[in-house]
């Protein structure tokens, strides 16, 4: 049985993560998350927030799950795995509640946009075990908030508060934990109202450029900008700026 649900409401796919007791990760449940964005973006959904039906947002890795407690770079398609969560075209927004902690937080990296509870707490402890982040949480740590706050929250293994987080860069928005719900949706169904093709290449060139700096997204420009021209939205988009002026454009469709 998956313990990953996929529902979808309105243009929103909403995945949400439902492994007693706290969501631990191994390579099946990676497997029923990526199933889960695969079937949103076939149904038609214009963006994904992931979040947690269980009392944390995810405790970390269950290292015994992977494959027999083999290390990762023996796990042929992890890195495929986190790829697709990743780089799915569709803008994601991971609601955090709870603990998001060593593997959970690397979890919430790979979606777009993190909205945290005030109660909420991040960390990466694996230090602590005399191991590193497996899930790639150092590097995109370093993509977010640079490689000194990456080092400090990699190496003491320290339990970090979501302002605190939010300061650096690391998490985009901290609210009230009885307002995340309706915080995280209203992100979710603004990014769905959008225009899903340009979107989708301020994705690509953002990761691109992540990963390989500005040339390796400015590689990508030409085919990503043809894209968006040749998209329906860009037409509305144009159209209604054209007949109504600034701030007018209304995106439906693709």
């Amino acid at each position: 049985m998956s313990h990953v649900l996929f529902e979808k409401d309105g243009a929103v796919g909403v995945v949400t993560m439902s492994k007693p007791p706290h969501n631990l990760i191994e390579d099946a449940f990676l497997t029923d998350l990526v199933n889960a964005f695969s079937q949103a973006v076939e149904q038609g959904c214009r963006s994904i927030l992931l979040r947690s039906g269980m009392r944390h947002f995810c405790a970390g890795a269950d290292v015994a799950g992977f494959a027999g407690g083999g290390r990762r770079r023996d796990q042929a398609g992890l890195e495929a795995l986190l790829d697709a969560l990743e780089n799915v075209p569709l803008p994601s927004v991971a609601a955090v509640h709870g603990g998001a902690l060593g593997g959970g937080f690397e979890l919430a990296l790979t979606c777009d946009m993190i909205v945290a509870a005030d109660t909420a707490f991040f960390g990466m402890a694996e230090s602590s075990l005399g191991l590193l982040p497996l899930l790639g949480g150092v590097q995109r740590v370093v993509q977010r908030v640079g490689p000194a706050r990456a080092k400090e929250m990699a190496m003491f293994g320290r339990r970090h508060d979501p302002a605190t987080l939010e300061r650096w860069g690391a998490i985009n928005l901290v609210t009230s934990e009885s307002e995340l719900p309706a915080v995280s949706m209203s992100w979710a169904r603004q990014l769905a109202s959008g225009p899903t093709v340009a979107l989708k290449g301020i994705k690509t060139l953002a990761n691109l450029s992540a990963r390989h700096g500005i040339a390796g997204a400015d590689a990508q420009q030409t085919e990503t900008n043809n894209m968006m021209w040749a998209s329906a939205d860009q037409k509305r988009g144009l159209a209604a700026f054209a007949k109504t002026g600034p701030g007018s454009a209304v995106f439906e469709g693709n």
